[in-house]
């Protein structure tokens, strides 16, 4: 048994239907918030990880790897920020195409805030800073761009659908969350 090493030990959160309760970033807790949700019976244990266990003076305690809200908790509208903008546009230029790590990447108004733009989902796109600078304060058409897509408000859904696309490094998700994200899950057809 594994007493030690618990840093950096996360718990995946599953809604009240055991569904991830965001992808966008995936639902995840501190082991220890979980932990603690579980014993002030919050939540459901679903599963806990193996030979991982933590000790009070009298009890041995299994560590949560998934747990479940006991109620179905209904996601709202999504909130208006850098990085759910990113999200909706894949991490994507939304000019030259080109994929980037959310550090690299800057936004755009489409229609420049001088020229009468918001700062709103359907004018504001991701944008590589080479593409920021080359378009300026000047309309796509101006500078001689093309956008990729149109920039939109997206829905809860639709930043699932996109946080579900993107590529996860090995060791981001653990193996036990594995059967609850239906990633490695083979579609069966007749």
């Amino acid at each position: 048994m594994m007493t030690q090493n618990l840093n950096g030990l996360r718990t995946l959160v599953l809604n009240a239907d055991m569904q991830p309760l965001s992808w966008a970033p995936l639902s995840v807790w501190s082991w220890e918030d979980a932990f603690v949700a579980v014993h002030r019976e919050r939540v459901i244990q679903v599963k806990t990880y193996d030979d991982v266990v933590v000790h009070s003076a009298s009890r041995t305690y299994e560590v949560p790897a998934v747990v479940a809200l006991k109620r179905y908790r209904k996601r709202k509208k999504v909130a208006f920020t850098r990085y759910h903008l990113f999200l909706r546009d894949e991490f994507t230029c939304q000019y030259c195409g080109q994929r980037f790590a959310a550090k690299e990447l800057t936004f755009d108004h489409v229609v420049p805030r001088s020229k009468g733009g918001s700062s709103s989902w359907t004018n504001i796109v991701a944008s590589c800073s080479a593409d920021n600078l080359r378009k300026a304060n000047l309309t796509v058409k101006q500078a001689g761009m093309k956008l990729l897509r149109r920039p939109f408000e997206p829905t809860v859904h639709q930043l699932d659908q996109a946080a579900r696309r993107l590529p996860f490094t090995k060791g981001e998700l653990h193996q036990t969350w594995m059967d609850f994200l239906y990633w490695d899950a083979e579609i069966i057809t007749d």
